[in-house]
């Protein structure tokens, strides 16, 4: 089957003063549609980093980024802002950034009105999503009341509404009640499983990753998989021996 995404030998460098931080060195790796992908990574060690190089945000000092086999770093900075609105959703705590008299289906129907459907047809479709996301009470609140889980199941709306083959998920266990988290992160695989979306979630915490089909480490410029139950992840160097059980 073919890679829905591929990095081939990605480098990716930061300047911090006189020196140079890596966030990934000759990085090599795929994957399939459908498959749940867990990035785990301390703060800092360069997880956001590697959802901006799969979404076309940022570009990489070396190597190629596929999506669907087409080089991201060859597309228009239109054709990748559309990537972005079509294919490829990404959500983050730290983009939520709504108008203040902005209610909670507007917020997600922008992502439809902004690319050209009618404002009725787009509260429609953002009804449907925010019921599926158990914010159908809240569809007329403004974004202001919202608790945190409520935005992070709003911005999951927004994403989904879409269609997108690829959704990004930056940091979700911002969630401050372990009940709240452990219901979003369901929510976040049942709904992708059902429409085939490939999920890839970045985190620090291991609980997000949980039921993810290929989980992989970043920090220190390299990158690791800690799964190595099937071929979608591929990295450069010996794998190591398996070690036998005691």
């Amino acid at each position: 089957m073919k890679a829905l995404l591929s990095f081939e030998n990605v480098s990716k460098r930061y300047p911090d003063g006189l020196r140079e931080i890596v966030v990934l060195e000759d990085a090599t790796f795929a994957i399939e549609q459908g498959v749940f992908t867990g990035v785990w990574g301390a703060r800092r060690a360069g997880k956001s980093t590697l959802l901006r190089l799969i979404a076309g945000i940022e570009a990489p000092d070396a190597g190629v980024v596929r999506f669907a086999g087409r080089d991201l770093a060859e597309m228009s900075a239109l054709q990748r802002e559309r990537l972005l609105r079509g294919d490829i959703a990404m959500m983050s705590p730290s983009d939520w950034h709504p108008s203040p008299q902005e209610t909670t289906v507007g917020f997600v129907a922008l992502s439809l009105t902004s690319s050209g459907t009618s404002v009725a047809e787009a509260k429609r479709s953002a009804r449907h999503a925010l019921e599926q996301v158990g914010m159908a009470s809240q569809a007329d609140d403004l974004t202001g009341s919202l608790s945190l889980a409520e935005r992070m199941r709003a911005m999951l709306a927004r994403a989904l509404i879409r269609k997108p083959r690829l959704l990004l998920v930056d940091e979700p266990a911002c969630v401050p009640s372990l009940t709240e988290r452990d219901a979003l992160y369901g929510l976040l695989r049942e709904l992708t499983r059902e429409s085939g979306t490939t999920l890839v979630v970045a985190s620090e915490e291991m609980a997000p990753l949980h039921g993810a089909e290929v989980v992989m480490s970043v920090g220190d410029g390299e990158l690791c998989s800690t799964d190595e139950r099937g071929a979608l992840v591929r990295f450069p160097g010996p794998t190591p021996a398996a070690q036998p059980r005691p």
